[in-house]
C-alpha cells in the first residue's frame, strides 16, 4: 500500500496536514516529530511520499533532503513550511523536493499539487489510459533494444579509442522532469561535470539526449587520444563533443533501426562545463511533464573515465514506440 509520512515537530501541524489528505485515498499514514525520526521511518519503507517541515529540532528539513539524496531513497518529497523566503523555496527544489507549500496548508492547493506531480490521478485521468507505470513486458523490450544499441555504441567507442568499454545495465523509468537530477546521484557530489544536450525527432517520436562526462575523466581521455600539452577548457570541450557525438549518434541509430524509425538529430548544445550535477541539469528546462528516461553509465577499463548517457522521450512518443514494441512481442 502507498504510504505517506508526515514529518513535523508540531502536533497541531501534523494533524492539519493529515486532515488535508484526500478522503478516498487508500494510504497508510505515518508520523515523525523530527528529521531523525523521519529518516528512520523512511529507511523502514514508511514513506513513498514525505510531507516535510523545514524547521525542526535534532535534524531539520534541509538535512533530511540531503540525507535522502545521499541514501538514494526513492521517496517523493513535498515541503510544507512557514518559511516564505525565496531562498528557502530554491534550496529545497535544488535538494530534490517536488514542491514547496506554505503554511497554513490549504486542502485544495495541496490536492492540486498531488495531481500536478501524478501522485494521485485527477477525475479526468481516472477514466483515461494510464502511462504512470511501464508494463513489465514493455520495460523488458526497452531494456533489450537499449542493450543492443548501447553495445553498438560501446563497440564504436572501443574501436576508435582502442580500449575495453564497460557496458552498463540500462535503467528504464517513467519520471517527472523534476526528478531527472535524482537519477544521476551516482555522480559524486564532489566531482564536477560537463554536459551536452542534443534533440532528436522521428515519425511520431521526439526526445532529447543528455551526455554527461565527469571532469575527472578528461585527463585519461586526453591520454587515450594521445593529446599532448595542456588540456584546457577548449580541448576539454572538443573531447566532450567528440565523445557525445559517438555515443549519442550510434545509440540513437541502433534504437531507430530496431524500431523501424529514422531519427534526425538537432545541433548539440553545451549545457555547461565544470559544474555540479544539479546546476548542469537545471539548465536543461525539459518542457515535458513526464518522460521515459533511459540511463546508461559507461566506463573504460583501466582508466578513470565515467560518462552518463540519458535518453529522454516524451510521453506522447511512447504511444508510437509502445506500438512498435508490442509488434515485436507478438512476433
Amino acid at each position: 500500500m502507498f504510504s505517506v509520512l508526515i514529518c513535523d515537530d508540531s502536533l497541531v501541524a501534523r494533524k492539519q496536514v493529515a486532515k488535508c489528505l484526500p478522503e478516498d485515498w487508500p494510504v497508510a499514514v505515518h508520523f515523525a516529530r523530527n528529521g531523525q525520526e523521519g529518516m528512520a521511518a523512511l529507511q523502514e519503507g514508511k514513506g513513498n511520499l514525505l510531507l516535510l517541515d523545514l524547521n525542526m529540532p535534532v535534524m531539520d528539513g534541509y538535512q533530511v533532503l540531503e540525507a535522502i539524496q545521499a541514501a538514494k531513497l526513492p521517496t517523493k518529497v513535498i515541503v510544507i513550511s512557514g518559511d516564505i523566503q525565496p531562498e528557502a523555496h530554491e534550496r529545497v527544489k535544488t535538494l530534490g523536493a517536488l514542491e514547496f507549500i506554505e503554511k497554513p496548508i490549504q486542502p485544495e492547493l495541496f490536492y492540486q499539487v498531488l495531481i500536478k506531480h501524478r501522485i494521485i490521478a485527477s477525475q479526468e485521468d481516472k477514466s483515461a489510459p494510464q502511462l504512470d507505470r511501464l508494463d513489465p513486458a514493455i520495460r523488458d523490450c526497452y531494456q533489450e533494444i537499449t542493450n543492443i544499441a548501447m553495445g553498438q555504441a560501446g563497440d564504436h567507442l572501443a574501436r576508435i579509442l582502442n580500449v575495453f568499454v564497460k557496458l552498463p545495465i540500462p535503467n528504464v523509468n517513467l519520471i517527472e522532469s523534476a526528478e531527472l537530477h535524482m537519477m544521476l546521484q551516482d555522480i559524486e557530489d564532489k566531482d564536477t561535470v560537463s554536459g551536452i544536450c542534443q534533440g532528436f525527432v522521428g515519425p511520431g517520436v521526439c526526445g532529447e539526449a543528455l551526455f554527461i562526462l565527469s571532469d575527472s575523466s578528461f585527463a585519461d581521455v586526453a591520454k587515450i587520444m594521445n593529446i599532448k600539452g595542456e588540456v584546457d577548457d577548449r580541448v576539454q570541450l572538443e573531447l566532450l563533443m567528440d565523445a557525445a557525438n559517438i555515443l549519442i549518434g550510434t545509440c540513437l541509430n541502433g534504437l531507430a533501426q530496431q524500431l523501424d524509425l529514422h531519427f534526425s538529430q538537432g545541433h548539440p548544445v553545451v549545457l555547461g562545463q565544470h559544474r555540479n550535477i544539479t546546476e548542469l541539469i537545471s539548465t536543461n528546462k525539459t518542457r515535458w511533464r513526464r518522460t521515459l528516461a533511459i540511463e546508461l553509465s559507461y566506463g573504460l577499463e583501466g582508466y578513470s573515465v565515467h560518462c552518463d548517457l540519458v535518453l529522454l522521450v516524451t510521453e506522447e512518443s511512447m504511444k508510437v514506440m509502445n506500438q512498435k514494441l508490442s509488434h515485436l512481442l507478438e512476433e
